[in-house]
């Protein structure tokens, strides 16, 4: 097992995502300590299997939500209660089985040294994944970009990333946006907006099979929808900030 970190630490959310989640948590665990997981109301028997597995492995902690209040939600609460024990930056991971736990050492050197960066991945896709999801994400990508002035945003939606907690904190408080399906591009975005240095690593992701265990909670209009929305909102402040942002790309 890895050596623990002070600093440092994986953050897995989980709502309902079938037996796929103790895969998930014990390849984090092979390659980082600690290991958070946050199981956002799950339903489906999950919370009791991972208490277990923390019960035998001290590098596993669970925390439970009463009800299911979205992925953003799960990871604030979780960096909340890091960032009281001292943590600095959490790498978040999918529960489903789709980020790759061996590049978790990768990721956490980069944010180690460059800790005022936010480190994003970007998917290499391989034959799994959904050429309607590889395809759409173009969509948020370029939005996205646009809202930032093209200052290093490869991939707005992939969730495998290192946050400082402290500035992720700052852009949640007092806002009750960035709870659900768009806390991973809203989150890259203000964070870049915040004036965190975007950091791009490629990482494989793996689209798992129903009979392979693999869940989905992806709804294609509830969820684009919502993202629809989130670029709307962002658009109006873009507008404000854009002199701004204008001014910090050009002394870049």
């Amino acid at each position: 097992m890895a050596e623990r970190s002070a600093s440092h630490f994986v953050l897995i959310p989980s709502y309902n995502p079938g037996a796929a989640v103790y895969a998930t948590v014990r390849g984090a665990r092979s390659f980082w300590d600690p290991v958070w997981v946050v199981v956002d109301g799950s339903t489906d028997g999950t919370a009791e299997g991972l208490k277990k597995l923390a019960e035998e492995d001290p590098g596993v902690r669970v925390v439970v939500l009463p009800k299911n209040a979205g992925k953003g939600s799960a990871v604030l609460h979780g960096i909340r209660l890091a960032a009281a024990e001292g943590y600095t930056h959490a790498l978040t991971m999918d529960s489903d089985g789709q980020h790759p736990a061996a590049s978790i050492p990768e990721f956490m050197e980069r944010s180690r040294a460059e800790p005022g960066a936010v480190v994003l991945g970007v998917p290499v896709f391989d034959s799994s994944a959904p050429m309607l999801r590889v395809k759409g994400r173009k969509v948020s990508n370029w939005w996205a970009n646009m809202e930032t002035v093209g200052l290093g945003i490869e991939d707005s939606l992939y969730g495998f990333r290192v946050y400082p907690i402290a500035d992720l904190v700052a852009v949640m408080h007092g806002q009750p946006w960035m709870r659900r399906f768009d806390f991973d591009p809203e989150a890259a975005v203000r964070l870049v907006w915040r004036g965190l240095k975007p950091v791009n690593i490629r990482a494989p992701v793996k689209y798992l099979k129903p009979e392979e265990g693999g869940v989905s909670h992806f709804n294609y209009y509830r969820d684009n929808a919502l993202l629809t929305w989130m670029h709307a909102r962002l658009l109006l402040e873009f507008i404000v900030r854009l002199p701004f942002l204008l001014r910090r790309k050009y002394r870049r």
